[in-house]
């Protein structure tokens, strides 16, 4: 990892550590509804399920069911360094693991990632390129450059944007980012 990129977690975490609650309810919320927007039509969406201070993502998996989206959650492998998938038909299911992320541990649907439409993706930091930082492990990057054919979209709040976010060849791209404060483009892909 770079000293840089090392460097840009950090500010991205000083920055959305400052953010209250309230703001984090808030920002979540304006999040959620432009996510909705942008998953119309689509059978199968892959989210990731927030953990405290993340933009929330639990509203958006409610709505999704609500609408009978089929909603896909990424399990963590530590051992592999891998995501497998399962469905969400039941978020009270949900348990902190890995990281402590929310997931289904010990009710998973096993989900094809081949299904998968569209991918929810949290971001630590990001810039008006497209590129992400994630927390520095790579799950997501490794996942998708093998199922490279899912929209990528990245959620995080406004305060997380840096000038650049320095890319490796690994690292993937999002078509569009979505933030409290509006939705950035960056491929010809349509969302």
């Amino acid at each position: 990892m770079s000293q840089t990129k090392a460097t840009l977690r950090e500010q991205a975490k000083e920055a959305r550590s400052l953010l209250s609650p309230a703001e984090i309810a808030t920002y979540s919320a304006s999040i959620e509804e432009k996510l909705l927007g942008l998953l119309n039509g689509f059978a199968t969406v892959m989210v990731y399920v927030a953990k405290a201070p993340e933009a929330g993502t639990r509203g958006l998996i409610a709505a999704l069911d609500r609408r009978g989206v089929r909603v896909v959650v990424p399990i963590i492998e530590r051992e592999t360094c891998s995501l497998r998938l399962s469905y969400l038909p039941d978020p009270a299911v949900l348990v902190p693991s890995t990281f402590d992320v929310p997931e289904p541990i010990g009710h998973e649907l096993p989900a094809r990632p081949e299904d998968v439409e569209v991918v929810v993706i949290p971001m630590l930091a990001f810039d008006a390129e497209g590129n992400r930082l994630g927390y520095g492990a790579g799950y997501y990057d490794r996942f998708l450059c093998r199922y490279p054919h899912p929209k990528k979209i990245g959620i995080a709040f406004s305060c997380q944007q840096a000038q650049s976010i320095p890319a490796d060849e690994n690292d993937v791209k999002m078509d569009c980012i979505v933030t409290e404060k509006g939705i950035i483009r960056h491929s010809g892909r349509a969302i």
